[in-house]
């Protein structure tokens, strides 16, 4: 049996060995950033992301209610009018060749934590404006760290980004701070993300979602 002290010590040098990995590997590595996510995020402080996200109405009904993007019709969406969040959604993945992720059944809050941030990144790109290249990740990366609550997983990627910056290309981190201010200010600005039900609002014109969220991409 291993002492308390052990076990964080072993969960510490996990972590560790899992950042050095992702820092050596491509940027997109998957399989790279899947272990990173196994690796930081610890079940005290996924509850305790629970437990703040359960704290405010809209967090508290979905965990209640568990609502689930589903089976998404990208091609029907791409029918809708040009200027609704679906459309931009359904535009957005398939230019980029995406599929909607899908992570199977959930039975408890911390399944559907992941899978509720799972299920819907790719909506949280649309709202937010960030693009799918490097400087567009990290601003988002800085936006989950601002809306969430003890966000091991977002906050390892945005160190990891910087520790690429300074050993392999100094010279963007100009850039990459700016994505990162930028992502920061914005989150804590906007309303939670957290918990939407996003089925609802796919037939909605894009700039009045994202200003019922007092998202404002002008501002960035």
């Amino acid at each position: 049996m291993y002492s308390t002290s052990q076990l964080e010590q072993i969960w510490q040098n996990k972590a560790l060995e899992s950042i050095v990995n992702i820092v050596r590997s491509p940027d997109g590595d998957f399989e790279r950033i899947g272990q990173l996510a196994e690796a930081v995020n610890d079940p005290q402080s996924l509850q305790k992301m629970v437990e703040l996200l359960k704290s405010t109405p809209q967090g508290r009904q979905a965990f209640q209610e568990r609502p689930r993007l589903g089976d998404v019709n990208l091609q029907k969406l791409y029918c809708l009018p040009t200027d609704t969040l679906g459309y931009a959604y359904a535009s957005h993945m398939l230019q980029n060749n995406l599929k909607p992720l899908s992570t199977g059944q959930v039975e408890s809050d911390r399944q559907f934590l992941g899978a509720h941030i799972t299920e819907t990144h790719d909506i949280w790109h649309i709202m937010t404006g960030c693009s799918t290249d490097i400087l567009g990740e990290i601003q988002l990366e800085a936006f989950y760290v601002a809306q969430l609550y003890f966000t091991r997983f977002w906050l390892a990627l945005l160190a990891k980004n910087l520790v690429k910056a300074t050993i392999y290309d100094i010279e963007v981190s100009t850039k990459y701070m700016d994505a990162i201010t930028q992502g920061w200010i914005m989150g804590k600005q906007a309303k939670p993300l957290f918990g939407v039900e996003w089925n609802l609002l796919l037939e909605q014109p894009l700039a009045n979602v994202r200003a019922s969220f007092n998202i404002n991409l002008s501002e960035t």
